[in-house]
């Protein structure tokens, strides 16, 4: 089979398109013919020795997936040969062969039936980006539960793939959104999407429009794939007991950062990794996920369809900053 192959962690430049061998399913897994594949920022920070996973060489980069089961093996019982299936978060593309290929072995556990009315497309995303969203959302309480109604979320890089998820989850639990983009038609889009403010992240009054927009309120909760410059913006317009939860960091470290500003609102930081979800867990908050999306009539956004020997410029428009998720279709 033909797959991008990952040979050192010099960056997604460096991949490569050849052949190897298909993958056959072990006990408890399935092997999948992958027809999408999303991309991750997580793809290109792996590529470069930036995250925890240092997978053997050479590897198959890709999280995220949708096809049809070709193979099961051993035990597996949830899924059957020729079942549409989506991939929800699991070792794919982290320490074992991922979806950038056109088949690929998955834990038989961490797949999940196409959504109905959902295409291919759609599914194959959705999965990692809204499972980071929900936990984004629901991790500060215990156990893990959906903000109150009425409060105030605060969502950077929300035209991104995270983004795009907390704006819609966010709108689906009562919350009033505040959404930064620097795109006037994307904050456009991100409006039809359900945001009801957006600003520019550069704008030099944006603490004071942000404000003045939920006034007499202040932000409860903030999902952030940013950092950089702006965090301490963002912890400006908390109110007491505002919370953030990090996704990311694409404007990279945070410039002398003052943990005094946390002190007298009691303001908390948390970090978010969907690898703390076991299986049944990912499988349970997903079936919430999409009733939400459904009784919203909404969907996932997809920003573009890359054909699979145009990974590399794929992942260039994923770097760009895209409208929702950057799918490729091998």
């Amino acid at each position: 089979m033909r797959a991008w192959l990952m040979d050192s962690f010099a960056g997604v430049e460096k991949l490569r398109l050849g052949e190897v061998e298909d993958p056959a399913p072990g006990p408890g897994e399935a092997l999948v013919r992958i027809r999408f594949a999303a991309l991750n920022p997580a793809d290109a920070f792996l590529s470069q020795g930036l995250y925890p996973a240092k997978p053997r060489l050479p590897h198959i980069l890709g999280r995220d997936g949708a096809g049809e089961v070709l193979a099961i093996g051993a035990g597996v019982e949830n899924v059957r040969v020729g079942d549409a299936v989506g991939i929800l978060r699991c070792d794919a593309g982290v320490n074992i062969w991922g979806t950038l290929a056109e088949k690929t072995v998955v834990p038989a556990a961490s797949l999940a039936p196409i959504p109905a009315g959902w295409p291919l497309e759609e599914m194959a995303g959705a999965p990692l980006v809204f499972l980071t969203a929900w936990q984004a959302l629901t991790q500060w309480s215990e156990p893990e539960a959906p903000p109150v109604a009425g409060q105030t979320l605060l969502v950077t890089g929300a035209s991104g793939g995270v983004g795009v998820a907390s704006v819609l989850l966010g709108k689906s639990m009562g919350l009033t959104v505040v959404a930064l983009s620097r795109s006037k038609e994307k904050g456009a889009k991100l409006k039809d999407l359900g945001a009801d403010f957006v600003f520019d992240p550069a704008d030099p009054k944006l603490r004071k429009s942000i404000l003045a927009a939920i006034e007499p309120r202040k932000v409860d909760l903030v999902v952030d794939s940013i950092g950089g410059a702006l965090f301490n913006q963002v912890i400006s317009v908390l109110g007491y007991g505002g919370r953030i939860s990090v996704v990311g960091r694409s404007g990279g470290e945070v410039p002398q950062f003052n943990t005094a500003t946390l002190f007298f609102r009691r303001n908390r930081i948390g970090g978010v990794t969907v690898g703390d979800y076991t299986p049944a867990a990912a499988q349970n908050v997903w079936k919430q996920i999409v009733e939400r999306l459904d009784a919203a009539g909404r969907r996932p956004v997809v920003d573009g369809v890359f054909p699979f020997e145009e990974v590399p410029a794929a992942f260039g428009r994923l770097s760009q900053g895209p409208m929702g998720k950057v799918l490729v279709r091998p």
